[in-house]
């Protein structure tokens, strides 16, 4: 096969453009060129005529194709357009016929317990696994009750449950993890198999949406327990039992006893409590580095205005990633942006607010939002405890939940830079999944993060106008973008306690759905090689 990169087509563009673009970027004939797929699309915004840009909105298109003849269209003049292409195709290395005396236990359903759970129970290792929330059938039910009536279940809401906390987001398909193995490629294969359209398979910022993350999740849920593995929701592991520095069984809901030799450790960021319970157990962690901030709210049809001109109607709902270097030293950039979206409250402590922001699949809601973040650090948790960040996460978002008496405080971004809580909207009307009341945020906010977001959000205009309008809506608190520890783990996967092995964004070694995803495969294959081992 041959790989064809640069193809510049026009928005929109079909098959038949394409295959015309191919043969004349590369001068095969039409009757030796057998078939081509696409391999990477992006969109290209960029108005400047440089650089071989044409100065219009365009699409760039990589391919493979298989022709007739190959060497002939890879020899003479050379092409650097034009290479052999081999594609990386990912094989779990493992397989056993027999089921385990000790079958793997999996803690968490998100995308590295979801994804390590199916890899096992695909190489015939029947895992069990265990999930402290509800299916998504009453999960779903849930979060919408406290949406709707603000009444909180602590064990089932945006953030616990089947699917994790990717369930109630944009569904971003996109990482910047090195993969030369095609952990990437094979994630969003498996996606493409429990019902995801095909073209997150070459699409340059790929997503799925709740509404689509919902049937997905459930498809691969129903493949584990076809394979001969269990699913087990309201199934809260609550203790460890330990022999010889080595696990020997978890303990779920305070009663129930589960024999288990290898335990996956894929909790979720949010997982507090289980957090304090291995700190108690004596298991090594540290803290880790985050961000907090808050959502911002501007109408979608401006961002695509700005983004891509009149054009904006027919192309997807622009997106945009914005960074600003401070005046204190700190910076503040976008993350999580949702096109078309919803701010969600995703809180999952009483008496504490955090959100984050949502999509479904076609993001045709009237705003776009985002989170505007600052870093934080282990100098700004104050504290050299293991599990400080955390801490310093409950702070504010007590404080959020104060400020907005129980609501998603909101103000808008004029009203903010001057420290005054905001009386009524301007133009951008709030498109919320939760209640909202106006409230000052600098009240719940680290006054570093307040100027930094305040001078940064300004700065941001001048590179996406409009960006810093006065009634542009905040909301607060974002303190969930990644975990606040990280689980240590040695290099056969495992961490200071035998048997357990730390997996996915909760344990501090993944960013985000994909990142998860793929995490969770490398812990499979950690876990099949000690039984290997044996």
């Amino acid at each position: 096969m041959l790989k064809i990169n640069g193809i510049r087509l026009p928005v929109p563009y079909n098959e038949n453009i394409l295959r015309t673009a191919i043969l004349k970027k590369t001068g095969i004939r039409s009757a030796d060129l057998i078939r081509f797929s696409i391999l990477r699309e992006s969109l290209d915004a960029r108005k400047s005529a440089r650089k071989g840009n044409s100065g219009e909105i365009s699409y760039q298109v990589s391919v493979c194709v298989s022709v007739r003849n190959e060497k002939k269209y890879i020899s003479g003049k050379h092409n650097a357009d034009i290479t052999l292409y081999e594609p990386v195709i990912y094989e779990f290395p493992y397989h056993t016929e027999t089921e385990p005396d000790s079958r793997p236990v999996i803690i968490g359903s998100g995308p590295a317990g979801l994804f390590c759970s199916l890899m096992l129970a695909r190489a015939g290792y029947h895992p069990i696994l265990l999930e402290r929330g509800p299916s998504l059938t009453d999960r779903i039910r849930k979060v919408e009750e406290f949406w709707n009536e603000g009444k909180l279940d602590p064990e089932a809401n945006a953030q616990f449950g089947e699917g994790g906390a990717g369930t109630f987001s944009d569904g971003k398909l996109n990482t910047l993890v090195k993969d030369p193995k095609g952990l990437h490629r094979k994630v969003l294969e498996i996606f493409v198999q429990a019902g995801a359209p095909e073209e997150i398979l070459y699409m340059q910022k790929p997503h799925l949406g709740t509404d689509q993350l919902v049937t997905i999740v459930r498809n691969i849920r129903e493949e584990i327990i076809r394979l001969g593995g269990e699913v087990h929701f309201g199934s809260k592991v609550t203790g460890l039992q330990i022999e010889k520095n080595r696990i020997c069984s978890v303990i779920v809901n305070e009663e129930t006893v589960i024999p288990a030799e290898r335990v996956v450790l894929a909790p979720g960021h949010s997982a507090r409590d289980t957090f304090q319970m291995l700190f108690d157990l004596g298991i090594e962690m540290q803290q880790k580095a985050f961000a907090i901030g808050v959502r911002i709210e501007h109408p979608q049809e401006m961002i695509g205005r700005m983004q891509y001109g009149e054009l904006f109607e027919k192309l997807p709902a622009a997106d945009y990633k914005l960074t600003a270097q401070t005046s204190n030293g700190r910076s503040a950039y976008t993350f999580c942006m949702c096109p078309g979206g919803y701010v969600v409250n995703a809180s999952s402590e009483e008496g504490m607010t955090a959100v984050n922001g949502m999509s479904y699949h076609n993001r045709d809601g009237q705003n776009a939002n985002s989170a505007v973040i600052v870093t934080v650090t282990p100098q700004d948790f104050g504290n050299e405890h293991p599990l400080a960040g955390m801490w310093f996460q409950r702070k504010w978002e007590r404080l959020a939940w104060q400020e907005g008496k129980g609501k998603v405080p909101v103000q808008l971004y004029g009203d903010f830079c001057e420290g005054k809580i905001s009386e009524e909207f301007g133009e951008v009307q709030p498109a919320h999944k939760g209640a909202v009341s106006f409230g000052n945020l600098r009240n719940c906010l680290p006054d570093y993060v307040s100027e930094s977001l305040s001078e940064g959000i300004t700065h941001m205009g001048k590179k996406l106008k409009g960006f810093d309008r006065p009634d542009a809506i905040l909301s607060g608190v974002e303190t969930r973008t990644s975990s606040p520890v990280r689980i240590l783990r040695a290099g056969d996967g495992q961490s200071s306690l035998g048997g357990l092995f730390p997996c996915g964004e909760g344990a501090g070694y993944a960013g985000g759905i994909t990142s998860a995803a793929m995490d969770g495969i490398r812990t499979a294959e950690a876990v099949a090689r000690s039984y290997e081992g044996e």
